[in-house]
């Protein structure tokens, strides 16, 4: 005698075979990098009463050694950072790539921040956060999200005094979603 399988069973295995070949082409990579560099004010406007920085960074961590290159626009923040006493300002705008030794590229977009500068310390923290939008290589296809946790410093003022170039130190930490490369090798073993 034949028993007919429930609809219900049917519908429920085709889901968790979906989810589980799914779970099987995309890789979750927590990052966690360090890093130094730069900051320099530019003559670039990204936006209207803003102050554009370029980013020139190195470091390594969970996906391999690196440098990064972003710009972004600074200018005024709706509200202060939590914990901020003193000036602040918002990351507005911007979008940096980063470049591994084995050539791929990690695109990212800024989706906000914030800056705190500490008068007493000369120094100022800033948070920055990134949209993961694709790349090249082994993060052709990525996505995710990672914060730039950091400490600025300056060290050259302009004429009118402001900064303009600056130390810039700290850590990058999220996660990226990229696609599986189907041979059962993760890409950061090569």
């Amino acid at each position: 005698m034949k028993t007919a399988i429930p609809t219900r069973t049917l519908v429920l295995t085709a889901l968790m075979l979906n989810l589980g070949v799914a779970g099987a082409y995309a890789q979750q990579k927590p990052v966690k990098m360090t890093f130094s560099g730069t900051n320099v004010a530019t003559t670039i406007n990204l936006q209207a009463n803003t102050v554009t920085d370029e980013t020139h960074l190195a470091g390594g961590g969970s996906l391999g050694p690196f440098t990064f290159r972003e710009l972004h626009a600074d200018g005024a923040a709706a509200a202060a950072p939590s914990g901020c006493t003193g000036p602040y300002f918002g990351v507005l705008k911007g979008a940096g790539v980063f470049q591994f030794l084995d050539e791929s590229l990690l695109i990212v977009t800024v989706t906000g921040g914030s800056g705190c500068v500490n008068r007493a310390a000369g120094t100022a923290g800033l948070i920055v956060n990134y949209q993961v939008n694709g790349g090249t290589g082994r993060f052709t296809g990525a996505s995710g999200s990672i914060t730039m946790s950091a400490t600025i410093m300056p060290i050259l003022a302009n004429a009118a005094g402001a900064p303009a170039f600056l130390t810039n130190t700290g850590t990058f930490e999220g996660t990226v979603i990229r696609a599986a490369r189907g041979d059962g090798q993760d890409e950061d073993e090569q």
